[in-house]
């Protein structure tokens, strides 16, 4: 039997006796932007009582965007910021326009990485999945948890017809956030399914100092850029003025319930980032060191792949499924304090 949830050191039973509200601790707020760019899109946070503070964007497939744990920012946001899905153009690398960060930014759900074109087909970078408006069919605070849950479509005339739902959950006085999403090929024919889940973090968690662990059985460079970083691709530093994005390919097959993490111990803050390989058997290590744009992205995907949609199929490696046929995916986020002592080590397995 699960432990029941305590809010600042209190049962349920005793917070009642000294709120008029739970709401005063654990809550789920939702807005409508107003202003900028993001004018007109919906917004959702949850308050966890336990030092989690969480922002969802239903129009952009339920994606989280800001993240604090006692008031740490965790998740990077890029210039674009979260964007009105409505000024999305889904063509070649117009994704990168409108990719505002955030802690989880859903890639796929038929292709990501670079632009392509099958078939005459036009496949944009990292899919259109992460521009599509979500119905929200749930958003509530129970006595053990906050869930919110949506469906997002992504489907066209005489193509595809992929259905995503999504349930996001926030253990009440928690600091963690689970995502649990089944895919499911709607349409009367097969179709092909690439997804990866597009993990961003920031400064200050992201520091000269941090600690990468990411326990793979195997890292590979994605280019020539990342093959000059390979022998320190555990290694963070500063901002670094003309950084060159590196991202490496880390294997995790066969290894059950993996976790990464990023430990900063000047800041006191560990977040973990935990999956299940045998539906997530790879990780894409984004490492982006650069003066205004400082992210490390730890990318969880369904096939080990970086090249696109058209390669992967030419290669005889792209995830299909069967009309019909369903894939379920879970992702999960902790934060907690950190487990690195005063003088951190970096590293990690290769």
């Amino acid at each position: 039997m699960s432990a029941q949830p305590k809010l600042y050191g209190r049962t349920l039973a005793e917070v009642r006796r000294r709120t008029g509200s739970l709401h005063q601790l654990a809550r789920i707020d939702q807005f409508d932007e107003t202003q900028g760019a993001a004018r007109g899109a919906r917004r959702i946070v949850l308050t966890s009582g336990g030092g989690l503070t969480v922002e969802l964007h239903p129009d952009r497939a339920l994606d989280i965007g800001a993240v604090a744990y006692r008031g740490v920012p965790i998740a990077w946001h890029s210039p674009t910021g979260f964007a009105d899905p409505g000024l999305t153009v889904d063509s070649g690398t117009e994704w990168l326009r409108t990719f505002g960060g955030g802690l989880l930014a859903t890639c796929g759900l038929d292709s990501y990485g670079p632009a392509s074109t099958v078939a005459g087909v036009e496949y944009p970078m990292h899919g259109r999945i992460g521009s599509t408006p979500s119905v929200v069919t749930r958003a509530q605070v129970t006595d053990a948890e906050l869930v919110v849950e949506a469906e997002v479509r992504q489907a066209s005339v005489f193509g595809d017809n992929l259905l995503l739902t999504r349930r996001i959950t926030v253990p009440l006085g928690g600091a963690s956030i689970v995502v649990e999403d089944r895919v499911t090929n709607e349409g009367s024919a097969a179709a092909g399914h690439m997804v990866l889940y597009h993990a961003n973090l920031g400064w200050p968690l992201l520091d000269d100092g941090s600690v990468l662990e990411v326990p793979s059985v195997s890292v590979s460079p994605r280019d020539a850029d990342a093959e000059h970083g390979l022998s320190q691709w555990f290694e963070i530093t500063g901002p670094v003025p003309g950084y060159a994005e590196q991202v490496f390919k880390h294997d995790f097959t066969g290894q059950g319930i993996a976790e990464v993490s990023l430990d900063n111990p000047t800041r006191d803050v560990r977040v973990a980032v935990r999956f299940d390989t045998a539906s997530l058997p790879a990780l894409h290590q984004w490492k982006m060191l650069g003066e205004g744009h400082y992210v490390l992205g730890l990318e969880p995907t369904n096939v080990d792949w970086s090249r696109g949609r058209a390669a992967a199929s030419e290669a005889g490696v792209l995830p299909t499924l069967a009309a019909g046929e369903s894939a379920d995916y879970r992702l999960e986020f902790h934060c907690g304090a950190s487990r690195v002592g005063s003088s951190p080590e970096s590293g990690g397995s290769a």
